[in-house]
């Protein structure tokens, strides 16, 4: 549960800007509003983005864009995002609680807070993606997800090179609509790879090792093994750690093999 004192919606970026960078800590940037509900906070100032466009999905610049207000459930239907590395933002959300939740929940509010259990933030880290920032310019997803939370500034959108990479996502819940106990994603592009593992609980971070096994040949067996022994995984409600390091040895070792088969095809 959240309060509320002060509600606006601001008509340009500019004066969105302007009202947060009065009283950044107090003030909150909201878009579907869906994750605050998971916390308990008192807001001075409520700044509703919802007004400025922002929920465009876009291709332009050789760049596939999706802008902080596209729900989840938009990732899901939109044939720009779908027809995309073999469907795997649809398919990496399409477990997220329920339709009505992920009509709600946006891109920014998940990759803005940089939660450990994020499905999307996972994928996107597999697909080399970057993060639009009001006054931070444009950043690496990997570089904004290593960063402590900047309270002043202002998420606008992500962007994904609109390269043709193939790619996979691989999850285990405990329920179908649970967060993940575990989520694996990787993707290549032009025989280089790229993976990535959430919910350790942790923040989804580069499996760097990982991904040189499979550059070098090694398989995909290799590579998960590697994703288990490269990173840390902790414990909570969901799993312990020493569950979460077998299976994202099993995950990656799936979702390499699913991207192979992809590239075959």
């Amino acid at each position: 549960m959240y309060t509320i004192k002060s509600y606006v919606f601001p008509e340009t970026l500019e004066e969105a800007d302007e009202l947060l960078q009065r009283d950044a800590r107090t003030s909150v940037i909201l878009g579907g509003s869906c994750w605050l509900k998971l916390g308990r906070r008192r807001i001075a100032r409520a700044i509703d983005l919802t007004r400025l466009g922002l929920d465009q999905i876009e291709v332009k610049d050789g760049c596939l864009e999706l802008g902080a207000c596209v729900t989840l459930h938009q990732l899901e239907t939109h044939p720009a995002v779908t027809s995309r590395f073999d469907g795997i933002l649809g398919n990496c959300v399409s477990h997220i609680v329920g339709v009505p939740f992920r009509n709600c929940a946006t891109v920014g509010g998940s990759v803005f807070s940089r939660f450990g259990f994020s499905d999307l933030t996972c994928a996107l880290l597999a697909l080399d993606a970057t993060v639009v920032l009001y006054r931070g310019g444009e950043v690496p997803l990997e570089a904004f997800m290593a960063s402590p939370i900047a309270f002043n500034d202002i998420l606008l959108k992500v962007r994904i090179k609109d390269d043709g990479r193939r790619a996979a996502y691989q999850s285990v819940r405990r329920s179908t609509t649970d967060f993940p106990t575990l989520a694996a994603a990787v993707s290549c592009l032009d025989g280089q790879w790229t993976v990535s593992v959430g919910a350790r609980p942790a923040r989804a971070v580069r499996c760097e090792r990982a991904a040189a096994c499979l550059n070098e040949g090694k398989g995909a067996a290799a590579a998960g093994q590697a994703a288990a022994g490269e990173l840390t995984y902790g414990t909570d409600l969901r799993a312990g750690a020493d569950y979460r390091k077998k299976l994202a040895a099993v995950l990656v070792r799936r979702a390499a093999e699913q991207c192979m088969e992809e590239n075959k095809g």
